[in-house]
């Protein structure tokens, strides 16, 4: 399926991509206010104050207007308010650990995300199924990502659905989407993580609730298992993976992954 943007940006399809990019727009607003009187000013005064202008008046004594200052300070100093009282608001709104509300009342989706050098791997801990380079969740229903890495620093976006939350190793990070209609949309990484970067993508496919769960149900029909073993080939560096799905996932796998790190970040630990 074709992915539906080209601006993914400007074009958000999730609940919280669309507040984000009304934050965006209204600080882009108030910042206009003082940017537009500057260009129309600077225009205004290179034609008045030009060379053939005899009229101009001549003030080589002039140093300052109380009032002028007051106007170019209080207006800028306003805005500055203003965009710092918004951002406090949007900043906790916002927060990538906050749940959303289910207009259905249902409990989100929770999926797994591992950053791998160069692959994401998105585990679905309740219907005991795994995939790689490949996003299902369900339209209208949040969903709860639990973000780590088993690689170098790496950072988890989907531009249409949301803001992007790091994936770091021996870390947990949580952020909160919710996709508001069905469609195909692009997910990648944001930030550089060594030479597959580039190819370091997955498509995201937000469905109807019931096509998602007939779709959980024909996955867990696959004969792969991501075990332990398994998942220590899959963990290797490898660029261009094709999308792969498993049926059966090792209980606690996504906690394994994460603690295996534990002992390296405690503070007590010892480095060789």
């Amino acid at each position: 399926m074709p992915l539906t943007s080209a601006f993914p940006l400007l074009q958000p399809s999730g609940t919280i991509a669309l507040a984000e990019r009304g934050l965006m727009l209204h600080a882009v607003e108030f910042m206009l206010i003082v940017a537009i009187p500057v260009y129309i000013l600077l225009f205004f005064f290179a034609w008045k104050y030009r060379a053939g202008n005899t009229k101009a008046k001549y003030m080589p004594d002039w140093e300052h207007s109380k009032m002028d200052e007051l106007v170019w300070w209080a207006i800028p100093f306003e805005i500055i308010l203003i965009l710092g009282a918004l951002t406090w608001s949007s900043t906790h709104a916002l927060a990538p650990n906050k749940p959303l509300d289910s207009a259905r009342g249902e409990p989100p989706l929770v999926v797994q995300v591992v950053a791998l050098n160069w692959k994401w791997l998105f585990i679905y801990p309740e219907e005991g199924i795994a995939t790689i380079n490949y996003l299902r969740i369900p339209v209208g229903r949040p969903v709860q990502f639990e973000v780590t890495a088993d690689a170098p620093m790496n950072s988890f976006w989907v531009p249409q659905l949301g803001g992007q939350i790091y994936a770091m190793t021996g870390m947990s990070n949580v952020l909160n989407l919710e996709a508001s209609e069905t469609g195909t949309f692009a997910g990648g990484s944001a930030n550089y993580s060594g030479a597959g970067f580039a190819g370091m993508k997955f498509v995201v496919e937000a469905v109807p609730e019931d096509e998602f769960d007939a779709w959980a149900q024909t996955t867990k029909l696959s004969a792969n298992v991501l075990s332990d073993d398994s998942y220590t080939f899959l963990a290797r560096p490898s660029t261009g993976d094709p999308v792969a799905y498993y049926g059966e996932v090792e209980d606690g796998l996504y906690t394994t992954i994460m603690e295996k790190y534990m002992d390296l970040l405690s503070p007590g630990a010892h480095h060789h």
